[in-house]
C-alpha cells in the first residue's frame, strides 16, 4: 500500500515501473522466439538424421552447424551475453573459441601433409 501511494505521488517512479514492464515483456518474448527456433532446429536436426537419405559427409557438418547455432542463441538470450557488462567474459570466449579454430586447423593441416 506505501509503495502505491508513492507511485501515485511521484510520477518517475510509475514511468520508471511502466518502462520496466514493457522491457521485460519484450526480453521475454525474445527468450520464448529463441527457444521456439531451438526447438526447431533440433527437429531439423532430428529429420536430417531420420530420413537417412544423406550421406555422413553431409549429416555431420549439417548437425555441427546446428549445434553451432544453438550454443549462439543459448549465450545471448538464455545466458544475457549481450547486455552491458559481459564484454570480458565475451572476449574470452571468442578468444578460446579462435585459439581452438588454430589448433584444430594446425593438426589436420598437419595429418594431411
Amino acid at each position: 500500500m506505501n509503495m502505491e501511494n508513492e507511485q501515485v505521488k511521484n510520477p518517475n517512479l510509475r514511468a520508471h515501473h511502466d518502462y520496466r514492464r514493457k522491457k521485460s515483456a519484450k526480453e521475454m518474448q525474445v527468450q520464448v522466439i529463441t527457444f521456439a527456433l531451438m526447438i526447431f532446429l533440433t527437429i531439423v536436426a532430428f529429420i536430417a538424421v531420420g530420413i537417412g537419405d544423406f550421406s555422413v559427409k553431409f549429416i555431420i557438418p549439417f548437425i555441427l552447424l546446428l549445434a553451432v547455432i544453438q550454443v549462439g542463441f543459448q549465450l545471448y538470450y538464455f545466458m544475457h551475453a549481450s547486455q552491458k557488462g559481459h564484454e570480458l567474459p565475451m572476449f574470452f570466449m571468442y578468444s578460446a573459441v579462435i585459439i581452438a579454430f588454430v589448433t584444430v586447423l594446425a593438426f589436420v593441416t598437419i595429418i594431411w601433409w
